[in-house]
């Protein structure tokens, strides 16, 4: 008995659908799994830095440790001062998918031409071309003035947040290192 012509299973619409739920639940681990807000934005761990070099130390460590959340930060205010420039924000939007698949949704480090990728370069790659398209878009004073308000709230939380609290599990995450136990690198987009 043949079975040629026979109707599948699942019908594309359900395949459609279970890859739609496939993708919010990444979304959901890959952006849930970050460092946690409530960590990042508790109000007991603030406090001014007794000296400037107790400021730059801060600023150092908390821009590595919390170095996904401050790129979705300024990616927020990116995306809310390009919306009365719908070119532009087209354009930020196709770069958002390279953010979403190339940083903050992998799984695995990137590999290209069999040598693997750190973080820091992947996230600094994206951030100049995002900025170099939407320059090229002519939304020029508000893509920086943008960027200004960002990196100013990044350095000014990273400077007040103190660091006692940030490396409890330092060891565990491979943060400080650049590699997990298995020797790999890694970073904070593809630890999990």
């Amino acid at each position: 008995m043949t079975t040629y012509g026979t109707i599948p299973a699942s019908s594309p619409a359900q395949a459609n659908l279970e890859y739609i739920s496939r993708a919010k639940e990444r979304i959901q681990a890959g952006l849930g799994t970050r460092r946690p807000w409530k960590l990042m934005f508790n109000f007991d761990s603030l406090g001014f830095p007794s000296t400037f070099g107790d400021a730059v130390s801060r600023v150092k460590t908390n821009v590595g440790y919390f170095r996904m959340n401050y790129a979705i930060v300024v990616l927020l205010i990116l995306f809310l001062s390009l919306l009365w420039h719908p070119v532009s924000l087209i354009v930020f939007i196709v770069m958002m998918a390279a953010w979403l698949f190339l940083y903050f949704l992998r799984d695995e480090p990137l590999m290209v031409f069999g040598r693997v990728i750190d973080d820091r370069v992947v996230m600094i790659v994206l951030a100049v071309l995002t900025v170099v398209f939407l320059l090229l878009t002519k939304a020029t004073l508000n893509i920086l003035v943008a960027l200004l308000i960002g990196a100013v709230l990044v350095v000014v939380h990273a400077a007040v947040r103190r660091t006692d609290d940030s490396f409890l599990d330092e060891e565990s995450s491979g943060l400080m290192t650049g590699t997990s136990s298995g020797g790999g690198v890694v970073g904070s987009g593809s630890s999990s």
